[in-house]
């Protein structure tokens, strides 16, 4: 029995189960934030029946080194005017008229010494391994753009639409099945004008 006046006896026998039934709550309930890397879909690995000869002239060049500068065909470049040199070279169009290679609908200088056609166009990002990562995901943002750009602008002119915008509307699940299939048609065939062949070198140590 205890003494009169002392203070009342509190029963920790069971403050370890509550502890650890709390602590099986937050880590149920809470929510871990992580980061987001790169939205991209990479194709599938084919190796191709026999080997592909590519002209120089069809490979778009670009360089970061450790300091963030960027070269662009081996000319100094300031980031903001990457995109329009990507587009000036995707846009070429420097094959012949009347070869298997000319592309009527490009609206480029149609330098011989240039890009043949979108479809041999090839643009080849190599990175330092010192590049920061925010100036690597500008440069692919350029880049990425550059062929949303032309990609918008043959949609414009058979669809009345941005590309943007009918891929957004394609990819989006609660669009209608009879929609998004009519979508998909639209969607391959602005890519095809346009087929995004972005390459990454391996990343140079120095």
């Amino acid at each position: 029995m205890p003494k009169r006046g002392a203070p009342p006896e509190v029963n920790a026998g069971s403050m370890a189960d509550i502890a650890f039934l709390l602590l099986i709550f937050f880590l149920v309930t809470t929510t871990i934030e992580t980061d987001a890397g790169l939205d991209r879909m990479l194709p599938p690995i084919e190796p191709p029946d026999t080997d592909v000869i590519i002209k120089q002239k069809n490979i778009f060049q670009v360089s970061i080194n450790r300091d963030g500068q960027l070269l662009a065909d081996e000319e100094l470049t300031n980031i903001k005017d990457l995109r329009a040199k990507a587009i000036a070279f995707l846009d070429n169009g420097g094959a012949p008229s009347g070869s298997a290679d000319y592309c009527s609908y490009c609206k480029g200088k149609r330098d011989a010494s240039s890009s043949d056609s979108p479809a041999k166009a090839i643009i080849s990002l190599k990175n330092d391994r010192e590049t920061k990562y925010g100036t690597y995901i500008t440069v692919q943002n350029e880049l990425v753009g550059a062929y949303n750009d032309l990609r918008n602008r043959e949609a414009q002119r058979l669809f009345k639409k941005d590309f943007t915008d009918m891929e957004a509307e394609y990819l989006n699940p609660e669009t209608p099945d009879n929609v998004r299939e009519e979508l998909k048609e639209k969607v391959k065939r602005v890519q095809d004008l346009f087929p995004q062949k972005l390459s990454e070198a391996e990343t140079s140590s120095n």
